[in-house]
């Protein structure tokens, strides 16, 4: 019960007793003579009213609080000659559960009794002792206690040492100004008030903390509720959780004065923590004690429960249901570290803590139902702003709206599709992971938004939520980005698929994780033309026999992006072109001449070094190893003719040469016989 919630059902008991207190007899009026049987009753306006100055004094000590109430009452009829005008009682209602009853009054011994009591006030009948003549008045003092009844933590009554909450009223006559309302705190209470009478507190010396209303104008309409807390040492005790495989340790602090408390919210958390883990399917993300402290709210709105996840705190308040105690609980995975927006983070904890009640076996256990009443208040989550801006009606509605849409949520994914949507956020695993044999895991640092969330939901259970984020949760604005979403999610699994094992970048999918729908358009656009390019480079690869390097698909999938990717396609195809010319150079029955011109070079050799270049990545080589063969090709039949005419200048010369050795040689031959002849003759 949120303390909003708490006050509202103080101001109603008030406005009931008020009611009531207009329809109760002041008194009674008995006719001169007449006998003293029992008279009809009347209302207060025959002539008799009371004003009343009640004072409350907090009394932690005794669990009560001592109310004093000097009541001064009048009887304004005149006696006439037939009639005398008196009252010998009155009736005064006071708050439900008061005991200890004790009037008195100056020259006269008035009783108090009971005369009924109900669940809204304590209706009680003042007998005067004497009774009060026309035209006199006399004071009276009544006194009572305030007495704290035990039982709930939810009472609204609670007097205590460390935690006061009571309401104060007024007392008089309906209609009939004057009294006046004064409450009194001992030193060391942090009080809150709700009530637009009172003025500003005064503390005298001691530190006794005193609010008075001054002089009311309708006393009966006067209700203050108060709730007051005094700092000081909590009880502390530490639990050991088995969450799991892992003890973990739960430090529960709370009032001296209460530790009915301690006992309840122990018992829940050493029961829920597991059940809790277990649902969820994370790891205890606590690194250090988890302490649970009692509390009051200090805020407008009020708050059933709060954690602190840089302190690793939790506070809950003393009323708090069962409900609002697991919703806490299971703040200590949804903390702002697994979902980024307030109202998934508030959704989630209040669905897991209906489950955590159900199965703990708690029954009765309900959330924040979204009435009819709270659905026209409702606005979108995503519009919901943080703690304190909006009005306590929007708050209501907006939690209300966040169970709701988690619960549908959890319905259509099924416990085990939330846990694996849990733990990819917790490994930091963003949504559109790449598709591929060589693909590798993507991490993403920041925690995921509702559009993250979305993103991931679907990814990780195949289910749809577009419906849901649009009734639910975008502003009208946003609804737009719905619709881009959808022809951006519907386009990028055909690109990936028709990408195969060329691994769309990485750039592709970070603009679709932020919604950048139009970056990603034409990213896609971009991957769409450099797929074109692979194919048309694959099929006149494939053509020419080559085998395409690996260059274009680390384009593709790398930094340097679709525009390299197609500009890679234009150089292989260039080089695949030049291939195709040495290719279509060669002749095909080489005749004689060819021969000779191709004797000791191997240009067949040179264009398989060009395919291996280019199945390598290295085109400039490529091409130039199949131009060479080329012009080895078509050069072949006029280098053979040069060869063929080289050979037979160099066999003529050589004929000739042979010959005038021939000649040189048998001329030498005769002159060297004729030298012997004429040597011989002059002997």
């Amino acid at each position: 019960m949120r303390r909003a919630a708490l006050r509202r059902r103080l101001g109603l008991v008030g406005i009931a007793v008020l009611a009531v207190v207009g329809a109760i007899p002041a008194a009674v009026i008995v006719p001169v003579g007449a006998p003293l049987a029992a008279p009809p009753a009347v209302a207060a306006s025959s002539g008799f009213t009371m004003t009343a100055d009640a004072r409350y004094v907090v009394d932690p000590a005794k669990r009560r609080v001592h109310v004093g109430v000097d009541i001064s009452a009048t009887n304004h009829r005149s006696d006439t000659k037939t009639h005398r005008y008196f009252f010998d009682r009155a009736f005064l209602a006071v708050q439900p559960g008061t005991t200890a009853f004790k009037v008195s009054s100056h020259g006269a011994k008035p009783t108090v009794r009971v005369a009924r009591r109900t669940s809204t006030y304590t209706l009680l009948q003042i007998d005067f002792g004497t009774q009060l003549g026309a035209g006199a008045s006399r004071g009276f003092r009544l006194t009572f206690d305030i007495a704290d009844p035990g039982g709930s933590p939810t009472r609204t009554t609670r007097i205590g040492t460390s935690l006061v909450s009571f309401g104060a009223w007024g007392f008089g006559s309906a209609g009939n100004p004057g009294g006046s309302v004064t409450v009194q705190f001992p030193a060391g209470f942090s009080v809150e008030v709700d009530g637009s009478a009172l003025g500003k507190p005064t503390t005298d010396a001691a530190g006794t903390i005193t609010y008075a209303s001054g002089r009311l104008a309708d006393p009966l309409r006067f209700f203050a509720s108060f709730v007051a807390d005094r700092p000081g040492a909590y009880s502390e005790t530490t639990l050991q959780v088995p969450i799991n495989g892992r003890s973990v340790a739960i430090k529960i602090r709370a009032w001296p004065d209460d530790p009915a408390w301690a006992k309840r919210v122990s018992g829940l958390l050493t029961r829920a923590l597991p059940a809790l883990a277990a649902d969820i399917g994370l790891p205890w993300p606590i690194d250090r004690p988890l302490i649970v402290s009692e509390a009051i709210s200090r805020n407008t709105n009020g708050f059933a429960g709060r954690y602190n996840p840089q302190s690793g705190q939790i506070e809950i308040a003393y009323y708090a249901s069962t409900f609002a105690i697991l919703h806490e609980a299971a703040h200590a995975w949804f903390d702002g570290s697994l979902l980024a927006d307030r109202w998934a983070t508030e959704g989630f904890a209040s669905w897991y803590a209906l489950r955590a009640a159900s199965a703990i076996g708690e029954k009765g256990v309900t959330g924040d139902a979204l009435t009819p009443a709270l659905d026209k208040l409702r606005i979108p989550l995503n519009a919901w702003g943080a703690p304190g801006v909006s009005d306590k009606a929007t708050e209501d509605a907006e939690f209300a709206a966040a169970l709701k849409l988690a619960t549908l949520v959890g319905e259509r994914a099924g416990a085990d599709g939330l846990r694996d949507v849990w733990r990819s956020i917790h490994e930091g695993r963003g949504a559109y992971q790449p598709i591929g044999t060589q693909a590798s895991l993507e991490t993403v640092a920041a925690v995921p938004d509702w559009r993250g969330l979305l993103d991931l939901l679907q990814d990780r259970t195949g289910a749809d939520y577009t419906d849901l984020w649009t009734s639910w949760v975008v502003r009208p604005a946003e609804a737009s980005l719905l619709a881009a979403r959808s022809a951006a999610r519907e386009r990028y699994p055909a690109v990936a698929q028709r990408a195969g094992d060329w691994t769309l970048p990485r750039v592709v999918r970070d603009a679709l994780r932020v919604w950048q729908f139009d970056q990603a358009s034409e990213l896609l656009d971009g991957a769409s033309t450099a797929l074109d390019d692979r194919d048309t480079v694959a099929a006149a690869a494939t053509a020419a026999g080559l085998t395409t390097p690996t260059t274009m698909a680390i384009d593709f999938s790398g930094q340097r992006g679709f525009a390299a990717t197609s500009a890679e396609a234009e150089a292989e195809l260039a080089t695949i072109a030049a291939y195709r010319r040495a290719d279509a150079a060669r002749p095909a029955d080489p005749g004689p001449i060819v021969r000779v011109g191709l004797w000791n070079s191997d240009p067949a050799m040179v264009l398989t070094d060009a395919a291996r270049d280019y199945a390598a990545g290295d085109l400039t080589n490529s091409v130039q190893a199949a131009a060479f063969a080329e012009r080895i090709w078509t050069s072949a039949d006029e280098i053979g003719r040069n060869r063929i005419v080289a050979v037979g200048a160099i066999l003529a010369a050589l004929v000739l040469a042979i010959w005038l050795v021939i000649r040189w040689r048998r001329d030498r031959g005769v002159r060297r016989r004729r030298r012997m002849l004429q040597a011989h003759r002059g002997q």
